[in-house]
């Protein structure tokens, strides 16, 4: 008698039979998140229909190439997914064109640069230590080696970016790509005045608006895709979706050169489940009430930045026009690796980060970056925000007093924290 290989079991065995390891690290994560509270500004908080999405029957198809110009049979419905996360992304950002394959937002920056650029061409961009991204040409980042990077950065004075020394550094470097965005930059980016630099000397204009992406699909914030070449997002963070990237633009030379640049240039097949979540996101975002849940997120993180800077923390830039906010903790004398531990301790998710000026290692900087976008989602308000900020205020002044044993006010906060986990529960259909 023949054996079976898989058994029954292989299509019918849930995750808690089958490998009760991963099923206890993912049980220890929902209940993470669940009685934490996330203030990471990459990370936010999917609906149960892009988890729905992301773990359907789609991880199991391989597709090369684009809709209607695939390497294998069988794509009926994938071509109809990609289709229609593409459509939607078209009409949510009012573009011509989207790509919606890149696996993340570096991803689609190195597809842009594969479309742009050549090996050793220079690129303009905001320093890491500034706010940039590591995506923008960092020494360690396989742009930093590939091409020639040069940076501008931000004002001693006020934290914001000098639009007279970014045309100055471009008129004498004379860059083939200009990008402008970053990961740590709060403020609204003069995107007409980067497209006017850059037509002066002759270069392309990239976007990176991938922390920014969910409020200008929102109307609250301006969008680049009117003045740059090229712009690149995410999906997740304050657009709310599932990990993945995407390719925007309007110049139909431009589009054949990112598709190709995506296909077959730096990927082969794309991760179709990916899509599907992308495309449910996306969906979510057309709907009028992704508009109140974008002005919700601005107004949390002025009230988040100003119920910090109340308490004498510092906020590179002097608050936020966008999702994240930058604490400079060097006026407290405690770092960003300390101060994150400490608030992980009591609950709160943040992580260290480099302030403009940073003479610190970048595994230890001086400075911590919180975002809004997953306590939004959650519930919370700008009332809720003012009191999460006044507790990330409690945890630092007790560790100012008391570098090396803040336990008792992280004891306290968390007790703080779990109470307002449980008046805005997520996932309980989990459980």
């Amino acid at each position: 008698m023949s054996v079976r290989i898989p058994g029954p079991e292989y299509f019918s065995g849930h995750l808690s039979q089958s490998d009760p390891e991963v099923h206890a690290a993912i049980t220890g994560e929902l209940r993470r998140q669940q009685d934490g509270i996330e203030l990471i500004a990459s990370e936010n908080i999917v609906s149960l229909a892009s988890l729905e999405a992301l773990g359907s029957v789609m991880v199991n198809k391989t597709v090369e190439g684009y809709p209607g110009k695939r390497y294998y049979g069988g794509v009926e419905f994938a071509d109809k997914l990609e289709r229609l996360a593409i459509d939607r992304a078209k009409e949510l950002f009012q573009c011509n064109y989207a790509n919606v394959q890149p696996h993340s937002g570096s991803q689609a920056n190195q597809a842009a640069y594969l479309a742009l650029l050549k090996p050793g061409d220079t690129l303009l961009s905001l320093a890491l230590t500034s706010g940039g991204h590591l995506s923008h040409g960092a020494k360690p980042n396989l742009t930093g080696k590939w091409f020639h990077p040069v940076q501008y950065g931000v004002r001693k004075s006020d934290g914001l970016i000098d639009m007279d020394e970014v045309e100055r550094i471009a008129r004498e470097c004379r860059p083939k790509l200009i990008i402008c965005g970053g990961s740590a930059y709060s403020r609204v980016l003069d995107f007409a005045g980067f497209r006017r630099i850059a037509d002066d000397v002759g270069a392309y204009l990239l976007a990176d608006m991938a922390h920014f992406a969910g409020l200008v699909a929102g109307g609250q914030h301006p969008s680049p895709i009117p003045h740059a070449h090229i712009v690149t997002a995410t999906t997740y963070k304050n657009l709310r979706g599932v990990r993945g990237g995407l390719i925007l633009c309007n110049d139909a030379d431009l589009a054949k050169k990112i598709d190709s640049a995506m296909f077959p240039g730096i990927q082969g097949s794309s991760i179709l489940n990916a899509i599907a979540a992308k495309a449910v996101c996306l969906g979510e975002a057309l709907k009028p009430e992704f508009k109140i849940y974008a002005a919700r997120v601005l107004e949390n993180a002025r009230a988040l930045a100003n119920a910090l800077i109340s308490r004498g923390i510092t906020i590179v830039s002097g608050g936020t026009d966008t999702p994240l906010m930058l604490a400079d903790l060097r006026s407290l004398e405690i770092t960003g690796a300390l101060a994150s531990e400490s608030l992980e301790a009591a609950g709160l998710t943040c992580n260290k980060n480099a302030v403009p000026g940073d003479t610190t290692p970048p595994t230890i900087t001086s400075g911590l970056r919180f975002g809004v976008s997953a306590g939004t989602t959650r519930g919370f308000g700008s009332v809720e925000f003012t009191e999460i900020g006044n507790l990330i205020a409690d945890v630092l002044d007790g560790l100012s007093e008391n570098p090396n044993d803040n336990s008792a006010c992280e004891h306290a906060v968390r007790k703080k924290v779990l109470d307002l986990c449980q008046e805005y529960p997520i996932y309980s259909d989990l459980d």
